[in-house]
């Protein structure tokens, strides 16, 4: 390793350790000990262009060590993408661009948000997956367009994390060998040394899962060593894991503890750090020699970008439709439509497997798959084939029981960009997939979620398969579109809506029972979250009636049980709540008359997330307690919600 290049990966260490310190808060250990194998990999392997930071072909980095954000964004200000010495001095403070951990969409360069172990990791195959597939969709003779590389570091945290072992075998499985993946090797974790809680062998463990394996002894100094490392991993027919054992805060008092990995270094530390490295150079301060360094790498890269673009030019002339598919996630939803009839009896799963399939003839950008669900989520694209190793045009993903790598490599695979992926299960193990939801609704990612079996009709499976709190808490999520269609008809303007959302995640819930196909819900307008579905025929109604999912057939019959008692009250069908709370308020009082106070909210749910539309005068049937095992009509029938009851609710309201 020549001096020049020992300067500058020095320099990443200095100044991520200058970071955390300024702020008096960070991570030093990680970006100090992973400065080398960061080095070797940005600047003497991947391709990139800082001036086109979301160019599609570029190689995809994803730091699931999230918390050495400091290193990355040192990264990103020696390689040009537009930071500035007083950006990196606001790290971690108020409306900063270097938020604590790396947030896509916030810091240029910066290809998904990570800081919860191993989503990054499991991202990053999400990524490679997205890769495979497009590579095989869109390249033509003598146009790779899509041929790149998807790169993550990780950490002995991210290995210990469930999820690390799905995404791992999700890898293996599919055989994405354009993954590579770098395991800062360093034997300690935040509480102390990893022996403390694990002694497992990696390699043996990797290799199991079908990965490729190596080893750098020396991941402190050994550029070299690292770089020749990744070579030979471009070159396997496998995902690959490159173990490199640093010593963690390396050149610091503290290195090789678990005292160094959290926070600042202290300006004594800090001094003796400098020490060393035989550092002169005051904080934020570098010399010619050390930009020189980076700069020259980023020349050499932009050759392979300027190549890259006369090509890709030449290739739109020829291929318009399939160069657009590549830049755009909305989906063409025109030609989607309703193939049943009023009156006719279909599970919302059912009626939303015969609209993806629809969309799938117009999007060949679609794709996705289920958590060994898919025959019963109904989310299997009959023409779309099997993404596999030997056949990655193919859109259904066998992502195998494994809710959480599924939900998190959709995310991965709508991050790369030229595909609208979704994932699917049943809706009660929505909760192993919420920490993903929950990552790409920060990020305002376009994904989408299916849970099936929305409510206690699942019947004989009983309380474990019922989900009574899930659309409650999903509800709570903020920047989440949780749709509930009430029929076949709703479900096609849910997959409407859901083609045309691309700053947000969409998580459709629908039925496992058949629900009637109901004429008043043609070209519902959903977008608006609730709607009047049927009104009452006096100007201020006797009641409102509140309903979502299958729940909104009820409330209609229960409507008519009460008219022939004189009550005349209004029907709301409420899909989406948190598109109903964003309308005007003329609109959402022209929905929910505030004179009309008697009102009753019906779902086969938690209660919680009704009372913000019934008022202290209204009530909620809801669930509040967990379900029962039996047939389906006959525990939808024990807990109350028949249109009788409900209009018994309603008239004890009276």
């Amino acid at each position: 390793m020549e001096r020049h290049e020992i300067r500058a990966v020095n320099a990443l260490r200095i100044l991520s350790a200058d970071m955390i310190q300024k702020a008096n808060s960070g991570h030093p250990g990680v970006a100090i000990g992973a400065a080398p194998m960061a080095f070797a990999l940005w600047e003497k392997v991947m391709n990139f262009n800082p001036n086109f930071a979301n160019w599609i072909n570029r190689d995809r980095f994803v730091l699931s060590a999230g918390h050495g954000s400091s290193l990355l964004y040192s990264l990103l200000y020696f390689n040009k993408f537009g930071l500035t010495v007083d950006d990196l001095k606001s790290f971690r403070q108020l409306d900063s661009k270097l938020p604590g951990h790396p947030e896509v969409g916030h810091t240029a360069g910066v290809d998904a948000t990570t800081g919860p172990l191993s989503q990054g990791l499991a991202t990053a195959v999400g990524m490679a997956m997205a890769e495979k597939h497009l590579s095989a969709l869109y390249n033509r003779p003598g146009f790779n367009v899509i041929d790149h590389y998807t790169y993550s570091i990780i950490g002995d945290g991210d290995l210990m994390e469930g999820l690390s072992e799905e995404a791992l075998n999700i890898a293996g499985d599919k055989k994405l060998n354009k993954l590579i993946v770098l395991y800062d090797s360093n034997d300690v974790s935040l509480d102390g040394p990893l022996s403390l809680s694990t002694d497992e062998n990696v390699k043996s463990r990797v290799e199991a899962a079908g990965w490729d394996y190596s080893l750098v002894v020396d991941g402190n100094t050994n550029i070299d060593a690292i770089t020749l490392a990744i070579q030979k991993a471009q070159k396997t027919d496998r995902p690959s894991l490159i173990e490199i054992k640093t010593t963690i805060g390396y050149g610091t008092p503290q290195q090789g503890t678990n005292a160094v990995h959290g926070s600042a270094l202290g300006e004594e530390n800090l001094a003796k750090m400098r020490d060393f490295f035989d550092w002169k150079l005051a904080p934020f301060e570098f010399d010619d020699e050390i930009f020189e360094t980076f700069d020259q790498a980023v020349v050499n890269k932009r050759v392979n970008y300027d190549n890259w673009s006369k090509m890709f030019a030449d290739y739109s002339a020829e291929y318009p439709q399939e160069a657009v598919r590549l830049t755009s996630q909305e989906l063409n939803v025109e030609s989607l439509h309703n193939e049943y009839k009023v009156g006719d009896q279909v599970a919302t799963r059912v009626a939303s497997q015969t609209v993806m399939n629809q969309l799938a003839k117009a999007n060949p950008q679609f794709w996705g798959g289920a958590a060994d669900l898919a025959s019963s989520n109904k989310t299997y694209l009959s023409d779309g084939g099997n993404f596999t190793s030997e056949t990655p045009k193919g859109k259904n993903v066998y992502f195998g029981v494994r809710e959480f790598g599924m939900a998190t490599a959709v995310n991965g695979i709508n991050l790369h960009g030229g595909s609208r992926a979704f994932g699917s299960t049943f809706f009660v193990f929505s909760d192993y997939m919420r920490a993903a939801v929950r990552l790409a609704a920060i990020m305002n990612l376009p994904s989408i979620f299916i849970g099936s079996h929305d409510s206690i009709a699942v019947g004989e499976d009983g309380p474990t398969h019922e989900p009574i709190e899930q659309l409650t808490s999903f509800r709570a999520m903020p920047n989440l579109n949780v749709i509930r269609p009430a029929d076949a008809n709703e479900t096609v303007q849910a997959w409407k809506l859901i083609g045309q959302t691309t700053n947000r995640p969409s998580f459709l819930v629908t039925s496992r029972q058949k629900l009637p196909v109901l004429a008043e819900t043609i070209d519902a307008p959903i977008e608006k979250g609730a709607y009047v579905i049927v009104d009452s025929d006096k100007e201020t109604p006797d009641g409102i009636l509140l309903a979502a999912g299958s729940e909104v057939s009820l409330a209609i019959k229960a409507r008519e049980l009460l008219l022939t008692e004189g009550i005349d009250v209004r029907v709301v069908s409420v899909p989406v709540m948190n598109l109903f709370n964003d309308q005007s308020d003329d609109y959402k009082e022209a929905v929910l008359p505030a004179n009309v106070t008697k009102r009753l909210a019906i779902e086969m749910g938690a209660s919680l997330s009704w009372y913000q539309y019934v008022g202290l005068d209204g009530r909620v049937m809801g669930i509040d307690k967990f379900g029962l095992s039996g047939k389906g009509p006959e525990v939808i029938e024990r807990f109350g919600f028949t249109p009788e009851k409900i209009a018994d609710q309603f008239k004890k309201m009276m």
